[in-house]
């Protein structure tokens, strides 16, 4: 039967002018300094595509009404067979795909990879995290909970602060002039159809200036020297071993996350009612933060910079090494935006919250800053 199957194929198809590539492909040799840190990017594929294949079957079930979405959902989480884990390994897989994406580029940032020739290979790789970060946004407000609801009214109010073109994207996106039932079916056809086509597009686009290029070795520019059959480390089965054994453990992260740290739902959207300190999803939170501390349009073209400096960041670094101590500039500039990130990141989490530290409680204010809250005195008994 194997046979005959082969042998329809063979008469239609030419089969081995089609297995020459693949075999190439499969048997690529990669540079020596390749390690663990390079399955990365195969990662980030996984994630998206457990994102597709959980997306679709939260699909059987969901509503994307202001009146039938949250019940939708809770439905889900109560009611449909094993309908809780589809819906926490969705919600845990963005989460962990944005990190992944973020440590693939940072990677590649680290080892110089964006360097000639591969510039518009970083460059499709930014686009690819930014649409992570808008999956990330669209898709928080499907839930239609009083933190999505709310959260999402903050960031589009944002959006609306750009001049010239604020106010048009701002209605663009919520579909009239608040967050209801428009925005909610706008940001829905976004999440589920739009992004994934486009992100499939641009990540077989990645993939294949990847395959072509081949993965850069840590030579100088202009001295890189692939190498060649016999040499390095085979794609195929030594590289493809790791990326199985990091698979199975990214597995496993996510699904424990997911059983052991679950996602509330909350309460619904209620547009009278504004829960206090709304803020945006942990990835946000730098930027929100930071937009705290200028006047609204000087804040937004700062943090506006940061994708900016990404794309355009192979034609700024002009020097040929790529080993970290030989870029003292970029890697210090690497270090500090690291360091910005977490910094901010850290503010935003900790403003309009009160924690006790050694014994003291603490109420810190909108831009991070502690306050020492005095203790409450007992009232005496007469």
């Amino acid at each position: 039967m194997r046979n005959y199957i082969k042998q329809w194929f063979a008469r239609r198809f030419d089969l081995e002018g089609m297995n020459k590539p693949l075999q190439k492909q499969l048997h690529k040799p990669l540079p020596k300094h390749i390690n663990w840190f390079h399955t990365l990017g195969s990662m980030s594929l996984f994630l998206f595509i457990s994102q597709v294949l959980t997306g679709i079957l939260l699909l059987v079930y969901y509503r994307p009404t202001v009146g039938e979405a949250f019940e939708s959902v809770k439905f889900i989480m109560t009611t449909a067979h094993a309908g809780w884990l589809y819906r926490q390994i969705h919600a845990w897989g963005a989460n962990l795909m944005i990190l992944v994406v973020f440590l693939h580029m940072l990677r590649t940032f680290l080892t110089g990879s964006f360097k000639r020739p591969r510039e518009l290979t970083w460059v499709v790789g930014v686009v690819i995290f930014i649409l992570t970060l808008v999956f990330g946004f669209t898709g928080y407000l499907l839930p239609w909970n009083q933190l999505a609801y709310w959260a999402t009214t903050v960031g589009t109010e944002i959006a609306g602060a750009v001049p010239w073109i604020g106010e048009f994207t701002k209605t663009l996106l919520r579909g009239g002039s608040g967050v209801g039932g428009e925005t909610l079916s706008r940001f829905f056809v976004i999440h589920v159809i739009v992004l994934p086509w486009l992100l499939f597009f641009i990540v077989a686009i990645h993939l294949f200036l990847v395959r072509y290029q081949g993965i850069a070795t840590m030579d100088p520019v202009g001295e890189e020297k692939q190498p060649k059959e016999g040499e390095g480390i085979p794609f195929f089965p030594h590289h493809v071993l790791k990326e199985g054994i990091v698979f199975f453990i990214l597995l496993g992260i996510l699904i424990t996350l997911s059983v052991v740290a679950p996602f509330e739902l909350g309460e619904k959207a209620d547009p009278l009612t504004t829960p206090y300190a709304i803020k945006p999803e942990w990835y946000f939170l730098p930027m929100y933060q930071v937009i705290k501390y200028f006047p609204k349009l000087i804040g937004i073209f700062v943090t506006g910079l940061a994708p900016l400096l990404l794309l355009i960041w192979p034609f700024l670094d002009k020097s040929r090494e790529k080993r970290l101590l030989r870029r003292p500039i970029s890697m210090t500039i690497g270090i500090l935006t690291i360091f910005s990130l977490l910094f901010f990141g850290m503010l935003g989490h900790l403003s309009e919250t009160k924690t006790k530290f050694f014994g003291k409680t603490y109420e810190f204010d909108i831009y991070g800053r502690p306050h020492a809250v005095a203790a409450e005195v007992p009232a005496r008994s007469p």
